[in-house]
């Protein structure tokens, strides 16, 4: 079977979405992260993946880091196919009444209600609709009931990201990430690539009805480390009105992965400077290296 070009961002794109599908039918976290990892692997490839198969086939695949046989066999069949399965078989298992009755406190009857009287298929559609007060217009709602909605769905659609900061803020000190010279810089490039339309943009599932492909995403390989960048699109950073200073970042390297956010700061020895949270203290030092640096000159005048 003969091998058609694809571009390292579609398959990446492609495991993305089944990684999103998998979480959003309470899949086990390791498998999510697994699709997750290959496609990082994947959009920061710098030689193509579609060429890597066509000559080492789906060993050569399972070379890549965090890509192992059963996604290798995805790819592959994405790749010659122009199709994906598991994918396919993920989109059209879920009925939106069955995904909305998955919600505790949405039964049967109220998840066809909604579905009719809303037009919502996903549950990030719902968490919109449970913000806006759209869902107490709803038979059989009320805001008490919308408030429980909205509280269950912020826990289970940020359960992950959440656990893999847990996580992160557990490990051994010796366990390495990224410092945070790597993370500002790249948080710098992403703002100002964002900012003159440098990137490509996505339309992310939760709050955003129109479906605008709106936000930004920029994919780095830089020190051994694989990133991706992108504005915070969280409850609390629309309540906030930060969806465009809150940049999350994800990276990864052999086994390690985990996420940080950059803000902001507000008050304080860093008022106005970009900070990673978790991270206040190495972010000073860095800014007061900076600024020993930027003096030195001047030191013998």
């Amino acid at each position: 079977m003969g091998v058609e070009w694809k571009s390292n961002i579609d398959i990446a794109d492609a495991l993305e979405r089944v990684a999103d599908l998998l979480d959003t039918q309470d899949a086990m976290p390791y498998r999510v992260g697994a699709y997750r990892k290959a496609a990082a692997t994947i959009a920061t490839w710098p030689d193509s993946v579609t060429q890597v198969l066509a000559t080492g086939g789906e060993a050569g695949l399972k070379e890549l880091p965090g890509v192992g046989k059963s996604i290798a066999a995805a790819v592959a069949e994405f790749v010659r196919t122009g199709r994906m399965d598991l994918l396919e078989r993920l989109e059209g298992e879920a009925s939106p009444e069955s995904l909305l009755a998955s919600v505790p406190g949405i039964g049967e009857e109220l998840a066809k209600r909604i579905h009719e009287a809303l037009d919502i298929t996903t549950l990030e559609a719902l968490e919109l609709a449970a913000h806006d007060g759209r869902l107490e217009r709803v038979e059989g709602f009320g805001p008490r009931r919308a408030e429980q909605v909205r509280e269950v769905l912020a826990a289970r659609l940020e359960r992950n990201r959440r656990a893999r900061e847990q996580a992160r803020s557990h490990a051994h000190e010796d366990v390495p990430r990224p410092s945070v010279e790597l993370l500002l810089r790249v948080d710098a490039d992403y703002r100002r690539r964002a900012a003159d339309g440098e990137l490509r943009r996505i339309a992310p599932k939760r709050f955003n009805p129109s479906g605008e492909a709106w936000l930004p995403v920029l994919r780095e390989r830089l020190d051994g480390w694989n990133l991706r960048a992108l504005f915070s699109n969280t409850a609390l950073a629309h309540r906030q009105k930060t969806t465009h200073d809150w940049v999350v970042l994800y990276y990864d390297q052999d086994e390690i992965r985990g996420q940080c956010t950059v803000v902001t700061a507000h008050g304080g020895p860093m008022d106005g400077l970009r900070i990673v949270k978790g991270r206040e203290d190495e972010c000073l030092a860095h800014y007061h290296r900076g600024e020993a640096e930027h003096e030195a000159p001047h030191a013998g005048a």
